[in-house]
């Protein structure tokens, strides 16, 4: 299953459920097949994204040297399209829903 995240200010964002949800539950949404954002909710999901990431690279960083490492992408690369996303809809003053 895939979300898809679509706005009148920037292109479809497409994302595997399980990325998908991570995104939706990080922005208090819940996670169902419809959603919408509203513009002046933007900014604080923005937020709750970035310090998001921030949790999740500080872990990365404090990993032993000894384990490995996974190549699949995190949360920053997983999450940047999206957070362009809110940022040019919460310019424009309009909202971001999703279906599946």
């Amino acid at each position: 299953m895939l979300y898809k995240f679509k706005s009148k200010n920037a292109g479809d964002v497409i994302m595997l459920e399980v990325n998908g949800r991570k995104v939706l539950e990080v922005i208090g949404k819940d996670a169902g097949p419809t959603g919408i954002i509203l513009a002046a909710q933007m900014p604080a999901a923005v937020k709750a994204l970035q310090d998001a990431i921030a949790l999740e690279e500080s872990h990365d960083e404090n990993h032993d040297e000894n384990v490995v490492q996974g190549d699949s992408p995190g949360l920053r690369q997983r999450a940047m399209p999206f957070i362009d996303m809110l940022q040019r809809n919460h310019k424009a003053g309009t909202d971001v829903t999703w279906g599946v």
